[in-house]
C-alpha cells in the first residue's frame, strides 16, 4: 500500500496529521496519468477523478498532494541516481590515479638508480680512458628496454599457432611494461588534467625509438564493447585507408590473433602514404582484463611476411594496444598505447617533425580513439541531441565521409583511379583527374556526379610552409570569413556537380565573387573539437554575366575540427563539399578544403647564432623576439604545413577549362591565404618594426657596418645616405630600404643559406627573420638565375661585386618574382676578410 500525507489547511474538517491509504488499483491509476503527464492540471485532476470510479473518494486535494510527492520522489530518484554515477566516476578516477601515481613512483626510483649508475659510470671513464666522445659512456648506462630493441628472436616456425602464439605473447608482455609499467619515460601531456569528466590522462614519450603516447580514461560501456569498437579502427581513426584482416587463429588460452594489412594516408601532398604489417592479439588476463595487444611482423620480430609495400612506405608499429577493464557499477577503465616508427628518413626534412612528434600521434589516434568511445558511449546513454532528426550514427557517417574524400583527394592513389595532368610550366598546383566512375561509385561518392556526357573528377592541390600562424587560428578564420578567399562563381560550378544541367565553366577572380553565408549547426562532438555544420551561402549579382547567378542560395556540409588554440599538437582543417537542399542521408559528396598541421620548432640549433642575433635586436611591435623556453602557445615561432585540395565534376569536351579554372583558383586561394596568414600573424614582423636597446647584442649593428663599408668599397657609391653614419641609425635604414637586401653564407661544401634580410628582403621572400633560416640561395632563383650567378661568381670574388640582369625567382611559398636588376657583392669583415656575400634585388614585385 502506498501512503501519503493529507494536508488542507482551508479545509478546518481535515485532520493534517492523518495518513490516506491508496490501493494498488489506485496507485495504478494514478501512476498511469503520471506517466502522461506529471503535473495535472486542476481541471484535469477533477476530470481523472470522473472518469475513474476507483478514486470517486478521494478528494481533489489529495491527488494534488499525491502528484506532488510522486514528483518529489522521482527527482530524488535521479539525484540519487546521479550522485552514485558522479561516485562511481570518482572511485575508478581515484583507481586510476593511485595506480598512475605507483607506475611514476617506480619511474623516479628507475631514473634515480639510472642517474646514479651513469654517474658513477662517467666518474669511471673520466679517470680511465681520454675518449672524448662519451656516446658509448651514456649508451651504456641506458636500460635496454628504454631503447626499445627488437631483438633477434630464434628461428621459430611461425606458420604454424604454435610459433604464431610466441610472437604473441611477447608482445602482450612489451605492451603491458608499457601501458603500466616503466617501459618508456612518459611525460604528461600539457593541458590534460585528469578528472571525472576529462579525456583521461595522456602522456607522450620523452626518449625512445620511434614516437609513441599513452593514455588512461573511464567511459561508461561494457570492455567487450569497448575492444569492439577500439579494433574497427576504421570508424575512429580518420588517417585509415583501409583495414584487411587476412587471417584469424584462435589460440589455446581462448584469444585470437588477426594478421592485418593496413595502409594509412599521408597527411600532405608532401611525403608518401604508409601501410602497416601487423599481428594483433585478443586475450584475457587472470584478472579477467581485456587485452588487443598489436605489432608490426618483421624477420626480427618473427612472423609470416607481408604485402609487398608497393607505392606505401613500410612503417613499423611497437607492442601497442588496449587495456580494458571492468569498473565497479559498468563502465570500463581503459589504458591505450600507441607506438610506432614511421620511417622518418624517407620524408623532406622540412617535414620530419610531423613524423617524429608524438604530441601529433597523440592527438590523431590516442585522443581520437578516447574521445569516439565516449562519444559513442553519451550517445548509446542518450545523452547527445542533433539538430534535423537525424540519429547521431548518420551524422558520424558523414563526417567520415568528408574526411575520407579530402583525405583521397589529397593522396590521389593510383588504385583509385587518379592520373595526374600536365602542368602549365609552374609546378606550384598539382592536378589530378579520375575518370573511373566504377571506382567511386559505391563508396564516398557516387555515379550521379558523373556527367552524363563523359567526364569524371578534377582535383586541384597544393601544400606550402607557413610561418608563426596557429593552425586554429587560420582555420577559425577561413571558416568564419569564406568571403575573404572564396568565389561564389566557382562555388556554384561546383553546386552544379548536383544538377542535371551545370553552368559554364567559370573564370576565377581573386578576391572572389561576393557572398554571404549562414552557418547551421548539425552536431558537436562531446569536448566541442569538432563540428558538422551547413552553410547556406546567399549569392548576389554584380555584373550581367552574373545575372543567372542572382539570388540562387547554395548549400555545403562543412566539417570543421582543431580550432582550440591550446590543444597542443592538434591538426586544424576546414572541409566541405556541396549538397542540395534535399540533403539526404545517402548524399554523394565531393569534398574540398584545407589542413593545416603544425611542425614542433626546431630545438636543436641555436638559430639566433644562425641569424646573426638580429632577431633579438629588432622587436616585434611591443613584443620583443624571445627564445623558445620562453615562448607560449600563443606567440611561437612555429612552422605548420597547409594542405589546399578542391575538386570539381568535369566534362570530357571542357577538362582543359576546368584545368585552367582550377589551377588560377588555387593560386587565387593559396594568395589570398597567405595574405590572411600574415594579417592574424600573433608575431607579425611586418609591421610595428623597431629598435630594441642596443647593449647586449651589437652583432647586427655592426653588419649592417659591414655590408655599407663592403658596398663603399666594391661598387664605389653609398648604399644608404650619408647623413646615417651611427650604428643604429644605419641599420635603422639598411631595414627600411626601398629595395630587397640579403645577405648569404658562403660555404664551398654546402649551399648558401640566407642569414638576414631587410624588411623588403622578407616581404619578398614571404617569410620571417626566424624562417629565414631554412631558405636556401639555389632554391629561389629559377634555372637562368643559377646559371647567371655561376658565371658572375668568379667576378664576385675578384672584383668584389657584379650587376646581374633582370630576372625571375620564386619566394619561400612558391610565387614568382620579377626583378629589373640585381648587385651582387662581398661583405668583408673587420679584418678584411670575406664574411658573407649580400645581393640587392632591385624593383621586385611578384608576377
Amino acid at each position: 500500500m502506498a501512503l501519503v500525507i493529507h494536508k488542507d489547511t482551508s479545509n478546518k474538517q481535515m485532520d493534517s496529521s492523518k495518513y490516506v491509504r491508496y490501493t494498488p488499483e489506485q496507485v495504478e491509476a494514478l501512476e498511469r496519468v503520471y506517466a502522461e503527464c506529471p503535473k495535472p492540471s486542476s481541471l484535469r485532476r477533477q476530470q481523472l477523478i470522473r472518469e475513474c470510479p476507483i478514486l470517486s473518494n478521494i478528494e481533489p486535494k489529495q491527488i494534488k498532494v499525491w502528484f506532488q510527492n510522486r514528483r518529489c520522489r522521482e527527482k530524488q530518484r535521479k539525484e540519487s541516481s546521479r550522485l552514485q554515477s558522479v561516485n562511481r566516476k570518482l572511485s575508478a578516477m581515484n583507481k586510476l590515479l593511485m595506480e598512475e601515481n605507483d607506475r611514476l613512483q617506480k619511474q623516479v626510483s628507475h631514473l634515480v638508480y639510472e642517474n646514479g649508475f651513469m654517474r658513477q659510470q662517467l666518474h669511471s671513464a673520466s679517470g680511465t680512458t681520454t675518449d672524448n666522445s662519451c656516446e658509448s659512456v651514456v649508451m651504456s648506462g641506458q636500460p635496454q628496454q628504454q631503447q626499445n630493441p627488437n631483438p633477434q628472436h630464434p628461428n621459430r616456425d611461425v606458420n604454424n599457432p604454435a610459433g604464431l602464439l610466441a610472437v604473441a605473447e611477447e608482445t602482450l608482455a612489451e605492451f603491458l611494461s608499457k601501458a603500466t609499467g616503466t617501459a618508456v619515460d612518459w611525460v604528461q601531456m600539457i593541458g590534460m588534467k585528469p578528472g571525472p569528466d576529462s579525456i583521461g590522462i595522456v602522456a607522450v614519450s620523452r626518449n625512445c625509438s620511434g614516437v609513441a603516447a599513452r593514455a588512461c580514461g573511464l567511459v561508461s560501456l561494457e570492455p567487450t564493447k569497448v575492444a569492439e569498437i577500439l579494433k574497427d579502427r576504421l570508424s575512429w581513426y580518420r588517417d585509415c585507408r583501409c583495414l584487411n584482416v587476412l587471417s584469424v587463429i584462435p589460440t589455446g588460452n581462448g584469444g585470437t590473433i588477426e594478421l592485418i594489412y593496413m595502409q594509412t594516408y599521408a597527411p600532405t601532398t608532401l611525403a608518401a602514404a604508409r601501410d602497416f604489417w601487423t599481428m594483433r592479439y585478443t586475450t584475457s588476463l587472470e584478472d579477467g582484463s581485456l587485452v588487443v595487444c598489436e605489432r608490426s611482423l618483421s624477420s626480427s620480430s618473427g612472423g609470416p611476411a607481408g604485402p609487398p609495400p608497393s607505392t606505401f612506405v613500410r612503417a613499423e608499429m611497437l607492442p601497442s594496444g588496449y587495456l580494458i577493464r571492468a569498473c565497479e557499477g559498468g563502465g570500463s577503465i581503459i589504458h591505450i598505447v600507441d607506438h610506432i616508427d614511421l620511417d622518418v628518413w624517407s620524408v623532406p626534412e622540412v617535414l620530419r617533425p610531423l613524423y617524429e612528434s608524438s604530441k601529433i600521434l597523440a592527438q590523431k589516434i590516442t585522443i581520437a580513439a578516447l574521445r569516439h568511445i565516449r562519444q559513442i558511449a553519451q550517445e548509446t546513454n542518450g545523452e547527445i541531441q542533433c539538430t534535423g532528426g537525424r540519429q547521431p550514427a548518420v551524422l558520424r557517417t558523414f563526417s567520415q565521409k568528408l574526411c575520407r574524400g579530402f583525405n583521397d583527394a589529397v593522396n590521389g592513389f593510383a588504385d583509385d583511379g587518379w592520373s595526374p595532368m600536365g602542368s602549365d610550366g609552374v609546378e606550384d598546383v598539382t592536378i589530378l583527374i579520375n575518370t573511373s566512375a566504377n571506382k567511386f561509385s559505391g563508396s564516398q561518392y557516387n555515379t550521379s556526379l558523373y556527367p552524363s556526357f563523359g567526364g569524371g573528377v578534377m582535383c586541384a592541390k597544393a601544400s606550402m610552409l607557413l610561418q608563426n600562424v596557429p593552425p586554429a587560428l587560420l582555420v577559425r578564420f577561413l571558416r568564419e570569413h569564406r568571403s575573404e578567399w572564396a568565389d561564389y562563381g566557382v562555388d556554384a560550378y561546383s553546386a552544379a556537380s548536383l544538377k542535371a544541367s551545370p553552368y559554364a565553366v567559370p573564370c576565377a577572380r581573386p578576391g572572389g565573387f561576393p557572398s554571404s553565408q549562414v552557418i547551421l549547426p548539425l552536431a558537436t562532438t562531446v569536448e566541442h573539437e569538432e563540428f558538422l555544420e551547413v552553410v547556406r551561402l546567399e549569392g548576389l549579382a554584380f555584373s550581367p554575366e552574373d545575372v543567372a547567378l542572382a539570388g540562387r542560395d547554395m548549400y555545403l556540409l562543412q566539417l570543421c575540427s582543431g580550432v582550440d588554440e591550446n590543444a597542443v599538437g592538434a591538426c586544424a582543417q576546414l572541409v566541405f563539399a556541396p549538397i542540395d537542399e534535399s540533403f539526404a542521408d545517402d548524399a554523394p559528396l565531393l569534398p574540398s578544403g584545407f589542413r593545416v598541421i603544425p611542425l614542433d620548432p626546431k630545438t636543436d640549433e641555436p638559430t639566433a647564432a644562425r641569424t646573426l642575433d638580429l632577431a633579438s635586436t629588432l622587436e616585434v611591435g611591443a613584443n620583443a623576439a624571445r627564445s623558445a623556453g620562453e615562448t607560449d602557445l600563443s606567440s611561437y615561432n612555429l612552422r605548420s604545413v597547409l594542405t589546399i585540395a578542391f575538386q570539381f565534376t568535369f566534362e570530357n569536351h571542357l577538362q582543359e577549362n576546368v584545368a585552367a579554372m582550377a589551377r588560377q583558383y588555387v593560386r587565387s586561394v593559396v594568395g589570398s591565404v597567405q595574405r590572411v596568414a600574415m594579417a592574424i600573424s600573433p608575431s607579425r614582423l611586418s609591421s610595428n618594426m623597431g629598435l630594441k636597446p642596443l647593449p647586449g647584442s651589437p652583432e647586427a649593428l655592426t653588419l649592417a657596418r659591414w655590408i655599407c663599408r663592403s658596398y663603399r668599397i666594391h661598387v664605389g657609391a653609398e648604399l644608404l645616405q650619408a647623413d646615417s653614419q651611427s650604428g643604429d641609425a644605419m641599420l635603422k635604414q639598411l631595414w627600411h630600404h626601398s629595395d630587397a637586401i640579403m645577405c648569404c653564407s658562403v660555404k664551398t661544401n654546402a649551399s648558401a643559406v640566407f642569414t638576414f634580410a631587410n624588411q623588403a628582403g622578407l616581404d619578398m621572400l614571404e617569410t620571417t627573420l626566424v624562417g629565414l633560416q631554412d631558405i636556401m640561395l639555389d632554391k629561389i632563383l629559377d634555372e637562368a638565375g643559377r646559371k647567371i650567378l655561376c658565371s658572375e661568381f668568379p667576378k664576385i670574388m675578384q672584383q668584389g661585386f657584379a650587376n646581374l640582369p633582370s630576372g625571375i625567382c620564386v619566394s619561400s611559398m612558391g610565387r614568382p618574382i620579377s626583378y629589373e636588376q640585381a648587385v651582387a657583392w662581398k661583405v668583408l669583415n673587420d679584418d678584411d676578410s670575406n664574411h658573407c656575400l649580400a645581393f640587392m634585388f632591385i624593383n621586385w614585385s611578384f608576377v
